[in-house]
C-alpha cells in the first residue's frame, strides 16, 4: 500500500468517523429541539387552553349577566304592565258601580243596609252615613226606612257608614273600603301579585 493509499484510506476513515460524530451530535441536538418543541408546544397547548377557558367563562358570565338583565326588565315591564292594567280594571269597576248607583236596586240595598244596622243597634243611638253623592236619596231613605240618616262629609264613594254609639262600633258598609281591599287582594290568574 502506498502512503497515497493510506492517506486516502485514513482520510476515509476520519471522515467516515467525523460524519458519525456529527451525525451523533446533529441527532443529539435534533433530539434536544424536538424535546424543547414538544415542551414548548405543550405549554402553548395548556395556556391556550386556559385561555379558551377562561373566554368560555366570561361568555357565559355575560350571558347569564344579559339573561338576568333581560329577565328583569321583562319582570319590570310585567308589572308595569299589570299595575297599568289593574288601574284601568279597577277604573271600569268604579264607573260601573256609578252606573249602579244610579239604580233602584241599589237603593233597595242601602234600604237593606239600613235596616240590618238598626236590627243590630236593638234601640241603642246610632248615626247612619250616606255617601255626599246619594244626598238626593236622603228623603226616600228616611221615609222606607223610618231612620234618621245623615249626609257624610267624607267621599266614600257609596253605601253606607253606622255609628253605635253606645258600644263604639263602626259599621262600615261602604264602597270605598270594599274596593281599596279588593284592589289591594287583587292577582292577575297566574300573576306574581305585582302592584
Amino acid at each position: 500500500m502506498t502512503i497515497e493509499e493510506k492517506i486516502a484510506r485514513l482520510q476515509s476513515s476520519a471522515m467516515t468517523e467525523a460524519r458519525a460524530q456529527g451525525n451523533a451530535i446533529i441527532w443529539q441536538h435534533k433530539k434536544a429541539l424536538m424535546t424543547i418543541y414538544e415542551q414548548h408546544e405543550t405549554e402553548a397547548r395548556r395556556q391556550a387552553e386556559i385561555r379558551i377557558k377562561a373566554e368560555q367563562t366570561n361568555i357565559r358570565h355575560q350571558l347569564n349577566m344579559s339573561a338576568s338583565k333581560a329577565q328583569l326588565d321583562m319582570k319590570q315591564e310585567y308589572g308595569k304592565t299589570q299595575k297599568r292594567l289593574k288601574k284601568q280594571l279597577f277604573r271600569e269597576v268604579e264607573e260601573i258601580l256609578q252606573d249602579y248607583m244610579k239604580t233602584d236596586e241599589y237603593k233597595r240595598l242601602l234600604i237593606k243596609y239600613i235596616e240590618n244596622a238598626a236590627k243590630f243597634a236593638n234601640g241603642a243611638a246610632m248615626t247612619i252615613y250616606i255617601n255626599p253623592t246619594d244626598a238626593d236619596k236622603k228623603d226616600f231613605l228616611e221615609e222606607h226606612t223610618g231612620v234618621a240618616v245623615t249626609v257624610s262629609k267624607e267621599d266614600f264613594i257609596g253605601g253606607i257608614r253606622t255609628v253605635v254609639h253606645e258600644r263604639n262600633i263602626l259599621i262600615d258598609h261602604a264602597f270605598k273600603g270594599a274596593i281599596e281591599r279588593e284592589y289591594q287582594k287583587f292577582v292577575f290568574g297566574g300573576g306574581t301579585g305585582i302592584g
